[in-house]
């Protein structure tokens, strides 16, 4: 049985090209790739890379300047964190909740709008497996040609469950028989019609949003289309702590808002969904507003 792509770029000691994390003593890390007659520099001196090819992971290097160093493979959140930008990047808090809560499961066959610089396609191959299919929508080729190269440098190739396509997703999406949608795009209520189409009965849309208003407008279009089910809305924010014997306190920072995110589930053709019976708080639609629940939400 053949290993997963970039699998074996995961285990065992360092080799040439490999990616390498260094940790100095005040906690900033440093990433590299590996070559062979090559030195790393640093304020603090430098050493060859051939002190660590063949070194096992987790091992401790010093520079000329008798600095100490941890040196470890960087781990997926941190290598999007440092990878070469073109467009933002989804932080790993946020694609952690995609992968949760999208259900992407090993096999699966997803289509993403908005690849960017490659952060969430990274975790979503990973996720689906060589037997899955990502097939990524980017409209700008200078990020798509961006991700490309993270993407391969991460997995150490081309992955075979990945087909990148730019251009439109409402112009270009021939994808059926598709397990989960994810939007990472300015209007995501543009594609509704194509992804609802596209989506196998079950299968989930997920949408990332940066403000409230394109979740207010996202979630009263997925409700006016009429073929998925009430879609559920949130934000995560992730506060570290400091523990040092008694000095048990959180970090003055935090990562705080990156973007909002929504599910919802196709439903089965011709069926319609089912009615709110939660009325809206008074106020909540204004005056001129006439889409869904314009009435009020009387009677759901």
């Amino acid at each position: 049985m053949s290993e997963p792509t970039g699998a074996a770029r995961r285990r065992g000691p360092f080799k040439v090209g490999d990616q390498v994390q260094l940790t100095d003593p005040k906690g900033r890390h440093y990433t590299f790739t590996l070559e062979a007659g090559k030195n790393f520099h640093t304020h603090k001196g430098s050493f060859p890379h051939d002190e660590l090819i063949g070194a096992p992971e987790g091992s401790v290097v010093r520079t000329t300047g008798n600095v100490a160093y941890l040196a470890l493979r960087p781990l997926l959140p941190d290598y999007v964190l440092s990878m070469p930008r073109g467009a933002a990047v989804v932080y790993p808090k946020d694609a952690g909740q995609i992968l949760s809560f999208a259900d992407i499961f090993p096999g699966a066959r997803v289509v993403e709008a908005g690849v960017g610089s490659g952060s969430l396609s990274s975790f979503l191959l990973r996720a689906i497996g060589d037997q899955g299919m990502l097939h990524s929508y980017e409209r700008r080729a200078d990020f798509a040609e961006i991700a490309q190269q993270n993407v391969e440098r991460y997995f150490g190739g081309p992955h075979p469950a990945w087909q990148l396509t730019v251009g439109d997703l409402q112009d270009n999406l021939s994808d059926t028989d598709v397990d989960r949608v994810i939007l990472d795009m300015l209007a995501p209520w543009e594609c509704l019609e194509a992804v609802s189409k596209a989506l196998v009965p079950g299968g989930i849309l997920c949408c990332y949003v940066a403000t409230t208003t394109q979740l207010a407008r996202t979630v009263e279009s997925i409700r006016e289309i009429g073929c998925f089910n009430e879609p559920t809305s949130w934000e995560t924010m992730i506060r570290n702590w400091h523990v040092e014997g008694l000095a048990v306190r959180p970090d003055h920072r935090m990562i705080g808002h990156t973007g909002f995110l929504l599910t919802a589930r196709r439903l089965a053709d011709g069926v319609e969904p089912p009615m709110r019976r939660r009325r809206p708080a008074k106020g909540a639609y204004g005056e001129d507003y006439d889409g869904p629940n314009a009435d009020g939400g009387a009677g759901r």
